[in-house]
């Protein structure tokens, strides 16, 4: 039940972040991409959540949001009994958070991680899984895991945002770009719910969450599939450090102010202005890091 709960949790987090409304479709397969899991745990959850009234099951049709989750109501997965504020996501943090202090090794085993965190088999499954799913540890051939190298310093976060840089401006001056104005919408709607105070009562997955979903989906609506797959690894891989940065949020104001000005911009069409905009927001952001390097520092 607690890896079905964790992806009921983060199914509710999507509908916040992309301000769903009531007969919204929920195909499993989609949410299984957005949240990179099988379909297998999304189709769990979305069972629980017909239970909790959130969806309602239509005959050879699949799920429909019976009824929209403000984002206003941080605790709208604390109210229908799917809080991960629990033993997994608090190991899943403090894994990370140890990993970056420089207090795992690099490889490891099952064992120690289970010994050193109290962990029951089912627990040790959901955290490993889910750390495995966002690309920060892998199984080693034939025994033990072992930790990416990748992104265990500012730099490896300083660097994705990088190729960022160059990726995501030009995505914005492809051929055919077309950001759909219902996708504006929900998109200015997770960005007020910020500036309503969800920055300072959003957990860090959800800040990540509403990140990630801003940038891909300004990717996507490029049309190009090696600019959207390229943008998706990099999410996958930043993720670690990203939560780590996160216990500075003074720079989500401006950050909301900016997404705003960019989608005002895509509104109007005047594409190329965006783009200029948005090079300067990830500019923006790669020198406030540099002054939180302390924060990433083993």
């Amino acid at each position: 039940m607690k890896s079905e709960r964790s992806v009921a949790t983060q199914i509710v987090d999507l509908i916040q972040a992309d301000a769903m409304q009531a007969g919204q479709h929920l195909p499993a397969q989609m949410l299984a991409d957005r949240l990179r899991v099988s379909r297998s745990p999304v189709n769990q959850a979305l069972a629980l959540l017909h239970e909790k009234g959130i969806l309602v099951r239509e005959r050879n049709r699949g799920y429909f949001l019976a009824q929209p989750v403000l984002a206003a109501d941080a605790n709208a997965a604390q109210a229908l009994g799917l809080d991960e504020t629990d033993v997994v996501t608090r190991t899943y943090f403090q894994i990370a958070d140890d990993l970056l202090r420089g207090q795992l090794p690099g490889e490891f085993s099952e064992q120690l991680i289970r010994t050193r965190y109290a962990l029951t088999r089912t627990q040790l499954n959901a955290v490993l899984g889910r750390i495995r799913d966002e690309g920060w540890a892998e199984r080693k051939p034939g025994y033990g895991w072992q930790f990416s190298s990748m992104l265990t310093t500012p730099d490896s976060l300083i660097q994705t945002y990088r190729l960022r840089l160059a990726l995501e401006p030009a995505a914005l001056l492809e051929p055919g770009y077309r950001l759909a104005p219902k996708v504006i919408e929900q998109l200015r709607a997770a960005e007020w719910h910020l500036l309503d105070g969800g920055i300072e009562t959003d957990t860090a997955d959800q800040l990540h969450a509403r990140g990630v979903r801003f940038h891909e989906s300004l990717v996507e609506a490029s049309g190009n599939p090696f600019f959207v797959d390229t943008m998706r690894r990099v999410t996958r891989v930043r993720r670690l450090l990203s939560y780590r940065s996160m216990q500075d949020r003074t720079r989500y104001k401006p950050h909301a102010d900016q997404h705003l000005e960019i989608l005002e911009l895509l509104a109007r069409e005047r594409n190329e202005e965006a783009s200029a905009l948005l090079h300067a927001h990830l500019k923006h952001t790669i020198d406030a890091i540099g002054k939180i390097a302390g924060i990433l520092e083993p």
